[in-house]
């Protein structure tokens, strides 16, 4: 998936997929000369995932923040 793709489905702007990527939270490849980046869609259905556990956890343990955008 193209990062513009990526954004698209997380419902998020580009700059956050990238920042996702720089961290290595979001694993994504590089093609080409012009460094197209891509993400396979299980790395992508995996970091969902990982939030997923991670939400639940804060929220089993009370320190998940008062954020209610869903």
């Amino acid at each position: 998936m193209r990062l513009e793709d990526v954004a698209d489905e997380l419902n998020v702007n580009l700059p956050q997929v990238r920042s996702l990527v720089r961290s290595g939270d979001l694993p994504a490849i590089k093609i080409g000369g012009r460094g197209v980046w891509r993400v396979e869609r299980s790395e992508l259905e995996a970091y969902i995932q990982r939030q997923y556990t991670t939400a639940r956890e804060s929220i089993e343990t009370g320190t998940a923040e008062g954020n209610d955008e869903a």
